[in-house]
């Protein structure tokens, strides 16, 4: 199934930089895991992953990868803090939020949060996570190790489609300030993107004198007292029903939910309700205003104590790869071995054959000089033989001339004594 979604990038400043992933139908995607296009930062690539389903928890799982890990050079490694954001449509300072920082390298080539967002959280129509079923995704990336910037309040405030919108609106009026020249030019001035937009230049006060702030804080005692809300008992046990909803939750869950916004309305509504028969200590209406801080700090402690499980876990599932690996190696080394000492055997028969060849070649190269030898002698003698058999075809021709002479004579003899036998 093909998976809809826009991914853009944005620089945040020189250290920082953003990515948003908007991934479209999600209720319909199929797919266990999902990845964003690659992107870079500082030279390495890498892409996010997210498990839509969790990955074998009931949560939305998110990481970041390093895209190329497997081409880079032997030992490398890379830092990177970290900042995970999927945004409540509805209302950003609700979104779910993680912060993380990390070093990178070939046997940890992702990290993240296998429990970031609860899915019964993510699916919940009353929360803006999948406004018109689809997801807004956003990572926060810097490698400076000396710097410290990703938060969630960064995360949250940091809506560049905001600024955009708003330098937009600027750089029209600058225009139509150009196109009247009676009109005062509007000053541009744009909310850095590093900096809260709840920050302001700080100027150095003037020593108050003591008439001057018992004066003020009289004055603003009167005043916060004429406008301070009273409410009612209904309204003071619907906040009181809101805390107690978000304390039955746990504060992992409580930190993925984004339910720290309406809390706090519900936490001062208590603090401030002064009903005849009720009223709260001075000491209780403290602890209470300190509430919502204490909230925050548990679940911020109960989500780094489930990111060390997690840790821990993906930890011993590599102790568990690398043993199993490394059990399988042994035995492959101990079949090396029963092998190498039969090759050994068969290279000591081999040997054995070896040496017996070479002793039947050296008995065969001692034969054939042997015989080279005698042929040798054979050839000399044969060279011999040629001369004298020339010599012999010399005097043989000679003795048969020789021998018809004395045949001739011997006829002519034998004629003499027939003539003379002829006579007697």
């Amino acid at each position: 199934m093909a998976v809809d979604s826009k991914f853009q990038s944005m620089d945040i400043d020189v250290k920082i930089k953003k990515f948003t992933w908007r991934i479209q139908n999600f209720s319909s995607l199929e797919v266990k895991k999902l990845y964003s296009e690659v992107f870079t930062v500082d030279g390495y690539k890498w892409r996010i992953i997210i498990f839509p389903k969790g990955n074998h928890v009931d949560h939305l799982s998110i990481y970041l990868d390093v895209a190329d890990s497997a081409t880079l050079p032997y030992g490398w490694s890379k830092y990177a803090q970290v900042g995970f954001g999927v945004i409540d449509q509805f209302d950003r300072e609700t979104s779910s939020t993680r912060v993380t920082q990390h070093c990178f390298n070939a046997r940890e080539a992702d990290w993240g949060f296998t429990r970031f967002l609860c899915l019964t959280e993510l699916h919940n129509p009353k929360r803006g996570y999948l406004l018109n079923d689809e997801c807004l995704v956003e990572v926060y990336v810097c490698t400076d190790k000396t710097l410290d910037f990703i938060s969630r309040e960064f995360i949250v405030e940091t809506d560049w489609d905001e600024l955009k919108a708003k330098e937009a609106d600027c750089v029209k009026a600058v225009m139509d300030n150009q196109k009247t020249p009676t009109t005062k030019p509007v000053e541009i001035t744009l909310p850095s993107p590093t900096q809260s937009s709840s920050q302001t230049v700080a100027t150095e006060p003037e020593e108050p004198a003591e008439e001057d702030m018992n004066t003020f804080f009289t004055s603003l005692e009167s005043e916060l007292s004429s406008s301070r809300m009273l409410y009612s008992k209904e309204e003071a046990k619907e906040a009181l029903a809101k805390i107690k909803e978000a304390l039955n939750t746990t504060p992992v869950n409580l930190n993925d939910s984004g339910k720290f916004s309406p809390l706090k309305q519900a936490i001062m509504i208590l603090a401030r309700f002064d009903g005849s028969s009720t009223t709260l200590t001075i000491e209780q209406k403290n602890e209470l205003l300190d509430l919502e801080e204490r909230l925050k700090e548990l679940a911020n402690r109960a989500a780094k104590a489930v990111q060390d499980k997690d840790q821990l876990t993906a930890k011993e599932s590599i102790k568990q790869t690398m043993t199993c690996n490394l059990e399988s190696s042994l035995i492959r080394y101990k079949e090396v071995e029963t092998e190498v000492k039969q090759v050994d055997q068969i290279l000591a028969a081999l040997r054995e054959e070896v040496e017996e060849a070479q002793k039947r070649k050296e008995k065969m190269l001692a034969e054939r000089k042997g015989i080279y030898r005698s042929c040798k002698e054979m050839k000399m003698e044969l060279d011999a033989l040629g001369k004298e058999l020339a010599e012999c075809e010399a005097t043989a021709k000679v003795g048969e001339e020789e021998e018809k002479s004395v045949e001739a004579e011997w006829g002519r003899i034998k004629d003499f004594i027939s003539s003379i036998e002829a006579k007697i």
